[in-house]
């Protein structure tokens, strides 16, 4: 044990380790700011304006305001377990599972982690939907603007699916999330990009226009109760656009210490979400304000806009740049726990745990795992065979920002918070946060129920 000891101090005084003994980590604001942008700003903020139009200028703004604040109270909350018990010198909490597991006990443990591998996954499958729509969203813009805006310029969804699913086989095989630095950079970039062109659009046709489209209460529809799913619905989509809290551990296990990881991130979450409210408010608001009740599902691909086409195209591009990186901002916890579930398991085993070296024509050798490849391989077939089955934009973002929303951003968040404080029962503190978990659960029940309504009606319906 002795050994052990004075191995760690003298790793830890080498400036190479940290104080849990892996290799020194290097993140900061910065880098954690970009991490939080290519998890937050993914494919939700192009149902944006089209949930602002079902919830009217009063109700839609309003909605994204409070989901914000929301986020920012369950982020300030969560960043404080990420060591325990104390939330500046205490034992680390490398995932969202492990803290769940330190504060709850075992069994919440078991139900959090299906949880947040379901949204993981989820979101997955919805990046596979995103990019199959804005590849086919660059072949009709190409065909309108040579064959006219009447033209039938209809595309299949399945075979770009599959093409993402190719691509994301290879990209998988990126190690972990601390070597993804430069991955979040170019995709945090890309979703500036096609943020500001649909501002761009929205602000142009509201000026072509020469007036503000939409009303007050929103779309009409025609009987109450159809209304009333749109809203549900429209409430689940905004809930989504904000789903970082199950990957904001894992973004803080890569930051440098000092300052206290915790104050940094606490930083880092208030600059992102400041950042990301602005351009949702900017495009919802801007994307209803052109459209009115015709607001499409997709801002960029629903063909509101025809022309310049080639911004539009270009748009779509940096959508899917985007959304490359971001399918594996969300796949790499699910790879990294299974590695180590099954290193653990089966600790003898060539299969889990070798390396094999392997060098292609024109590429520079590097290794490979066997267990590893037949794993995420098979993970992101899955992905791509559920995204052809359920293609409905809308609708399953609905549902995962409903999964997501209560169970892992807000009530885990909360009862840890009172584990790790020693909150007493019916305190102040206690009171309020419960009244404000229970309204969220609130949210997500409606938002939950509407978006499952929306995806039976359109697979009854046909459509997709």
């Amino acid at each position: 044990m002795d050994g052990k000891n004075s191995l760690q101090i003298t790793r830890t005084a080498s400036g190479a380790y940290d104080d849990d003994g892996h290799a020194k980590r290097t993140g900061n604001l910065k880098s954690a700011v970009a991490h939080i942008i290519t998890a937050v700003i993914g494919s939700g903020v192009l149902s944006l304006a089209w949930s602002t139009a079902q919830l009217g200028w009063i109700g839609g703004p309003l909605a994204l305001l409070c989901c914000a604040i929301v986020t920012y109270v369950s982020s300030f909350l969560l960043s404080d377990c990420y060591r325990n018990p104390d939330p500046v010198t205490g034992k680390r909490n490398y995932s969202y599972m492990d803290a769940v597991r330190v504060n709850l006990g075992e069994k919440r443990t078991y139900v959090a982690g299906f949880l947040q591998f379901l949204t993981l996954y989820g979101t997955g499958t919805a990046y596979v939907i995103t990019t199959a729509t804005s590849l086919r969203a660059i072949m009709r813009s190409n065909c309108y603007h040579k064959e006219g805006h009447k033209a039938p310029c209809s595309y299949g969804g399945n075979w770009y699916m599959m093409m993402f699913g190719l691509v994301q086989i290879v990209m998988s095989f990126i190690p972990d999330l601390h070597n993804m630095t430069w991955v979040s950079i170019v995709a945090a970039i890309m979703s500036f990009t096609y943020s500001f062109i649909g501002l761009g659009l929205g602000i142009a046709t509201v000026v072509q226009n020469g007036r503000i489209m939409g009303s007050v209460t929103g779309v009409e529809t025609a009987n109450g109760s159809d209304k009333i799913w749109l809203i549900f619905q429209a409430l689940g989509d905004i809930s989504f656009s904000y789903p970082y809290a199950i990957l904001l551990l894992e973004i803080q296990d890569t930051l440098e210490s000092p300052p206290p990881e915790n104050q940094t991130m606490k930083k880092a979450s208030m600059v992102a979400i400041f950042i990301t409210t602005f351009f949702y408010l900017c495009c919802g608001c801007f994307g209803y304000a052109a459209f009115g009740n015709a607001t499409p599902g997709n801002l960029l691909t629903g063909f509101g806009f025809y022309e310049p086409f080639w911004l539009i195209d270009l748009a779509n591009v940096c959508i899917i740049i985007h959304l490359v990186g971001g399918y594996q901002i969300y796949s790499q916890p699910i790879y990294s726990t299974a590695d180590r579930w099954c290193a653990k398991k089966y600790p003898n085993s060539g299969f889990v745990n070798d390396f094999h070296r392997v060098k292609l024509p024109l590429l520079p050798a590097f290794e490979i795992n066997l267990f590893r490849f037949c794993f995420r391989t098979t993970y992101v077939i899955s992905t791509t065979g559920l995204a052809i089955l359920f293609p409905y934009f809308n609708q399953v973002l609905g549902v995962l920002g409903a999964i997501n929303f209560w169970p892992l951003a807000i009530y885990f968040p909360v009862e840890m918070y009172f584990v790790q404080k020693k909150i007493g029962a019916w305190t102040r503190k206690w009171i309020v946060l419960r009244i404000f978990s229970f309204a969220c659960f609130l949210v997500t029940m409606v938002g939950f129920v509407g978006s499952i309504e929306g995806i039976i009606s359109e697979k009854i319906s046909g459509k997709g």
